[in-house]
């Protein structure tokens, strides 16, 4: 069974990252670009050629730059969860989905999109710190339950290490010597 693959429907098909970046600062600009993406090489002496010399070097930036391509520029419905997990060179759209005109971005929208990852990011790791806490609490109660047994392996512990270390210190004479120095 052959499963022919049809890539030509991606707008990134046949686009070199240098002609995708001079679309996308055509008709955006640097400004705009950093609001929405917060890739240093859009904000620190913005070029193409060094946003190109970077992005070729970073993945996940080149992969940012080319879903912002994507999404906000051709204005291509978002991808399924499935071709999602994928890089936008890989992902294939659909036949009945055709590029729009590019989205209305402004550096307003822009804030309010910053702010509400921001309140997002915040929920998210407050979660994961309760999450985190309730295993340590739930792990602590284990341990609790177990404390008398534990305390009688931490003696017995005790007692073998000091048999043996006496032990040791009759067949050499050197075994306890910073034990003997101390008194």
């Amino acid at each position: 069974m052959n499963i022919e693959i049809n890539y030509k429907n991606n707008p990134l098909n046949g686009v070199g990252l240098k002609n995708l970046l001079i679309e996308i600062v055509g008709h955006y600009d640097f400004e705009i670009l950093f609001a929405y993406l917060n890739i240093n090489c859009f904000k620190t002496n913005p070029s193409i050629e060094s946003s190109v010399k970077f992005l070729k070097k970073t993945d996940w930036a080149r992969e940012k730059v080319e879903a912002f391509y994507l999404y906000e520029f051709k204005n291509l419905p978002k991808a399924s969860s499935e071709q999602f997990e994928l890089p936008p060179r890989n992902r294939i759209i659909p036949n009945d989905q055709a590029p729009g005109l590019p989205a209305e971005l402004s550096l307003e929208a822009a804030e309010q999109l910053r702010e509400k990852r921001a309140v997002k990011s915040a929920a998210w790791e407050l979660n994961a710190r309760y999450r985190s806490d309730n295993n340590a609490s739930t792990h602590r109660n284990k341990s609790s339950s177990g404390c008398e047994n534990n305390q009688s392996e931490r003696d017995n512990l005790k007692s073998s290490k000091s048999t043996s270390s006496s032990s040791q210190s009759e067949n050499d004479p050197w075994a306890g010597w910073k034990n003997k120095s101390s008194h």
